[in-house]
């Protein structure tokens, strides 16, 4: 399949618009666009720093190419009115799909993040990859076809997994339940079977993404997405740009240890956050109660998609009133928002979202008492609060900010970090420059 390439070689960005590092003057237009909703032209070269030329010629190009329309004018101010412009949502579309063994979601954006089609499917399991991977690609053109979207429009799949994934596709360090997917080149296998780009990332930094492209953060530039599905984890942008860390593990509070004495994680360590306050821990709670059990209808099985559906059912019995389940799910909250507020003091962040599957179900629980922790005892409460909200799509999020790391890779792209030089003993001594 043969797509018009919509990343002219540019100049890089330099001056103001440097602050975000994208790649080029177009991504860089094209992100202003986009946050703005809608701008004018002077308004672009006041918020990139570039010359009214230079904005004239980005402009029309992204026009040409369908990606921009200009819709109305401005108000006047005494002189001539401006032209406004605004993505043109409907020009190009991403697809996310959310791999878990406890479900697979699935859904399809416009250029603006919103959703257009969506659908729910049963977990991985304990499925073969090369299997899932048909099946994937068997869904995804369902997914397309039902929406009767044109695939010249697609840009790309980009597809999330519990767990960080590797520049191979492979998952050097996963949870136990996907062990078996251990070295699978997922990205290469996918993107062959689809004949779609695909962007790879771990859930919880794609939810944050998601929030981010979808302006639903308002002007926040540095915020974290705290994320539970069947693990915990959170992702973090900071002034705009998505933190990965060094090996795109960076946020990972699911295994920030809460009681050196608790239960062992399988990430090696012990009393993890996750282990303490994951839906596993709530729904094991729950079952060693034998009234609980049977008030909110649990099984004993312990497969994920169980543990899910448990997790679900124990958050009913809550909000009924059930006053044991109420208090393991507070519990739960607890130690999360301890998670929370050492991610907070150590990014001195002012919002935290709270998304994915889990608080999808439990979030009005688990909102007032991370609001509380934060509250009386984040670090900075004396010069900033910190604002805690729950995603409007929590339970889709990782699929979403699956699409939007489409659309920003293929879109606005961002320049590629500095390194320092591999071999520092072959670099010159700072302060000692090289003779001759």
């Amino acid at each position: 399949m043969s797509r018009t390439p919509v990343n002219d070689a540019e100049d890089s960005v330099s001056g103001p618009a440097g602050a975000t590092p994208h790649a080029s003057s177009r991504a860089a237009v094209l992100d202003v666009i986009r946050a703005a909703g809608t701008i004018s032209r002077v308004g672009i070269v006041k918020a990139t720093g570039f010359t009214g030329a230079t904005i004239s010629t980005v402009v029309r190009r992204l026009i040409d190419d369908g990606l921009v329309v200009e819709t109305g004018r401005a108000e006047s101010t005494g002189g001539k009115r401006r032209v406004l412009l605004q993505l043109n949502q409907s020009s190009r579309f991403a697809v996310g799909v959310h791999l878990d063994h406890a479900g697979l979601t699935y859904v399809l954006t416009n250029l603006g993040g919103s959703v257009v089609a969506r659908m729910s499917r049963a977990g991985v399991g304990t499925d073969d990859p090369p299997a899932v991977v048909d099946r994937i690609t068997t869904e995804v053109d369902a997914l397309i076809d039902g929406a009767g979207i044109d695939r010249s429009r697609i840009l790309g799949l980009g597809l999330v997994a519990p767990g960080p994934l590797n520049q191979t596709g492979g998952m050097p360090l996963y949870p136990p339940a996907m062990r078996h997917w251990k070295h699978f080149p997922l990205h290469s296998e996918l993107a062959a079977t689809t004949g779609l780009p695909v962007v790879l990332e771990n859930d919880a930094t794609a939810a944050a993404l998601g929030e981010h492209w979808s302006g639903d953060v308002g002007g926040t530039a540095t915020f974290a997405a705290v994320y539970m599905g069947t693990g915990i984890g959170a992702g973090l942008m900071v002034n705009g740009v998505t933190y990965r860390g060094f090996g795109g593990n960076a946020g990972e509070i699911g295994h920030i240890c809460l009681d050196l004495e608790g239960p062992d994680c399988w990430c090696g360590a012990r009393g993890c956050t996750e282990q303490l306050a994951g839906p596993g821990a709530v729904v094991a709670a729950a079952l060693a109660d034998p009234e609980l059990t049977r008030s909110a209808g649990l099984s004993s099985g312990g497969e994920a998609p169980r543990r899910v559906a448990d997790f679900a059912a124990v958050t009913r019995a809550a909000l009924r009133g059930d006053a044991a389940a109420r208090a393991l799910l507070e519990r739960s909250a607890r130690c999360l928002a301890v998670a929370a507020r050492t991610l907070a003091n150590v990014m001195d962040l002012e919002q935290l979202v709270l998304t994915g599957p889990s608080l999808a179900i439990a979030g009005s629980i688990y909102l007032p008492v991370v609001q509380d922790e934060l509250d009386r005892a984040f670090f900075s409460r004396a010069t900033h609060s910190v604002t805690v909200r729950l995603s409007r799509s929590a339970a889709t999020a990782p699929a979403i900010g699956a699409a939007a790391l489409v659309l920003q890779s293929e879109l606005v792209p961002l320049r590629e970090g500095l390194r320092l030089p591999g071999n520092l003993a072959d670099a010159e001594p700072l302060g000692h420059p090289a003779a001759g």
